[in-house]
C-alpha cells in the first residue's frame, strides 16, 4: 500500500440521484431507525458505499466529490493509506483495552502526540468518544476549578447535544423540548457576526461608525469593542456571579461559518484572566489544520485554559479530547480506583492509533500550511466568480472552512433558506456533496479534505455558478 493518497477525480453520475439502491435503503432505514435521525425526501439521502481521498461512491455506483470531508472528519482525506494502515495494524494486535484501568499503550502514544501540538504549556487531557463528551468534561472542569456552576455562551453556538453540552448550544430546535433539564446557570450573549451584526450589539454603542461608510478596519474594531462590552455587561449582571468560564467556538461552524472580528478572541482571553474565569475553546470543528493553523486560536496568539477537540483528530474513528492546562486539570482529584469521568471505550486503541497516524500525516504532508494557502486562494476565487450573483451576500471563512451566505436581498441581507436547500440538492445531483449551515440553513458550508486538489475546487466553483444561475432563472420564469 502506498503511503500517500491517490488523486481524487471529478464526479461521475450515471443515473438519478438518489438511485434505486439508495431509495431502497431509505425505505429499510425508515422501518428501524427513529424518524428524527435521518432526513428523507425524494432528493435525500444517498447511501455511501466507499470513499477515498475526496471521492465518495454511493451504493448505486455514482462517484461524488465530498466538499465536507464527512463533517470535517476526513481532513487527511477519506481512507488515507497511513491512517488505514495504522487501523489495520492496531486491530490485528489489540482491538480493545481497559482505558482507565489497564490502558493500551496506544493511549499513551496519542496523549504525548496531542500534548506536543496543543496550544498551551504542560497540557493534560481526558480522552473521549465524541465532541459532546469533550465539552461535558470541560464544563465539569470549570465547576471543579472555580466552584461555580455557570458558564457564558454565545448565540449561534453548537457544542453538541448531550444535556451538558446542549446547555451551551444555541437554537430552540435543539433546546426547546429539553429546556427544563438544562443547566439554568448559562448566560448567553450575541456572537459578533461581522456580516449580520446582532441588534443587541448595534445598540451598545450608538456613537459607533456608520457601517456603510466606515473602513473595514474601523467597523471591525467597533464590533469587537461592542461584543466585549456586551460580555462585560452580562458578567456584571446578577446572573453573572455564577459564571466560572466562557465557552465558544473561535470560528463558529454549524452556526454559519462565522469568523469573529479581529481582537475579539484575545479580548475574551484577557477578560478571563482579569476576572479569574476559565476560557474554553471548542475547536472540535476548527482544530487540526482546518483554519490554516493547528488550532484557530493561534491566529490571535490565545492560549485557552481548556480546549475541546474531535472530528479531524483521528480522521476516521470516533475519538475526541478535552485538553487543559496542567494546573486547571489538577482540579480533578487523583484517582483512588474510580474515575469521576470515564467511559468503556476511553482510549480505544484503534481510535488512538488512527489519531496518531492522522497527526503524522498532517505534519509530514504539510497539510496545515496547505489549508491556509489553498483556502485563501479558493475563498478569493469563489468571491471573484460569484460576487456578481445577487443571491450571494457574503463569501467568508478561514483556511479551508469557507461559506457562501445566500440572501434574497443584498440590501437587507435577508437569509434565503429556500435557495440554500436548492443549492445543496442541485449540487448533489451533479455529484458534489455540500452542507447547509446557519440558523436559517441559507449558508452553504465547505470543509473539504485539506489535501483536496485545486482543479476540483475550480470545478466546484463553476458548478456553484451554474446552480445559482439556474435557480435565478427558475425564479424569473416562475418555473418549479
Amino acid at each position: 500500500m502506498s503511503n500517500t493518497a491517490q488523486p481524487s477525480r471529478l464526479p461521475d453520475i450515471s443515473g438519478p440521484v438518489p438511485g434505486t439502491g439508495s431509495s431502497a435503503l431509505a425505505g429499510r432505514l425508515a422501518r428501524v431507525e427513529s424518524r428524527n435521525v435521518t432526513f428523507r425526501s425524494e432528493s435525500f439521502p444517498i447511501f455511501w458505499d466507499r470513499a477515498q481521498g475526496s471521492n465518495v461512491w454511493d451504493v448505486d455506483g455514482n462517484r461524488y466529490v465530498d466538499l465536507t470531508a464527512g463533517f470535517g472528519v476526513a481532513a487527511t482525506g477519506h481512507a488515507h493509506p497511513r491512517v488505514v494502515a495504522a487501523i489495520r495494524r492496531q486491530s490485528e494486535r489489540l482491538a480493545h483495552g481497559m482505558g482507565d484501568v489497564h490502558p493500551p499503550s496506544a493511549k499513551v502514544d496519542l496523549l504525548e502526540r496531542l500534548a506536543a501540538v496543543a496550544p498551551m504549556a504542560e497540557p493534560r487531557s481526558v480522552l473521549c468518544t465524541s465532541g459532546s463528551e469533550a465539552v461535558e468534561v470541560a464544563l465539569k472542569t470549570v465547576c471543579l476549578a472555580t466552584g461555580k456552576p455557570g458558564v457564558l455562551a454565545f448565540t449561534g453556538a453548537y457544542h453538541g447535544l448531550t444535556l451538558g453540552a446542549l446547555s451551551v448550544t444555541d437554537r430552540s430546535l435543539f433546546r426547546g423540548p429539553f429546556e427544563a433539564q438544562l443547566n439554568p446557570h448559562v448566560v448567553r450573549v450575541d456572537y459578533p457576526h461581522p456580516y449580520r451584526v446582532p441588534a443587541s450589539l448595534a445598540r451598545t454603542d450608538r456613537a459607533g461608525p456608520n457601517r456603510r461608510t466606515a473602513t473595514p478596519e474601523a467597523a471591525e474594531e467597533w464590533l469587537t469593542n461592542a461584543a466585549l462590552s456586551a460580555v462585560e455587561h452580562a458578567l456584571d449582571e446578577p446572573a453573572g456571579a455564577s459564571v466560572g468560564g466562557i465557552v465558544l467556538e473561535p470560528v463558529q461552524g454549524r452556526g454559519g461559518d462565522v469568523v469573529p472580528p479581529a481582537g475579539f478572541l484575545s479580548g475574551l482571553a484577557e477578560m478571563c484572566r482579569s476576572r479569574g474565569l476559565l476560557l474554553i475553546l471548542d475547536e472540535i470543528y476548527t482544530g487540526f489544520g482546518r483554519t490554516g493553523a493547528w488550532f484557530a486560536c493561534e491566529a490571535e496568539g490565545v492560549e485557552p485554559d481548556l480546549l475541546c477537540v474531535g472530528k479531524a483528530f483521528s480522521g476516521a474513528m470516533p475519538i475526541a479530547a478535552c485538553v487543559g492546562r496542567g494546573e486547571v486539570m489538577d482540579a480533578w482529584p487523583e484517582s483512588q480506583g474510580e474515575a469521576m469521568h470515564t467511559s468503556t471505550f476511553l482510549g480505544h486503541p484503534i481510535a488512538c492509533a488512527a489519531a496518531s497516524a492522522a497527526i503524522t500525516v498532517l505534519e509530514e504532508e504539510g497539510l496545515v500550511q496547505r489549508a491556509r494557502e489553498v483556502g485563501e486562494w479558493w475563498r478569493q476565487h469563489l468571491h471573484s466568480a460569484l460576487h456578481h450573483d445577487p443571491s450571494v451576500g457574503d463569501v467568508r471563512g478561514r483556511g479551508l472552512l469557507i461559506a457562501l451566505d445566500l440572501v434574497s436581498d443584498r440590501s437587507t441581507k435577508r437569509p434565503d433558506a429556500g435557495l440554500g436547500h436548492q443549492v445543496v440538492e442541485a449540487c448533489l445531483r451533479r455529484g458534489w456533496i455540500v452542507l447547509p449551515s446557519g440558523p436559517d440553513g441559507n449558508v452553504i458550508s465547505f470543509s473539504p479534505a485539506l489535501n483536496i486538489e485545486r482543479d476540483l475546487l475550480e470545478a466546484a466553483t463553476e458548478v456553484l455558478a451554474e446552480v445559482l444561475a439556474e435557480a435565478r432563472l427558475r425564479e424569473t420564469d416562475h418555473t418549479p
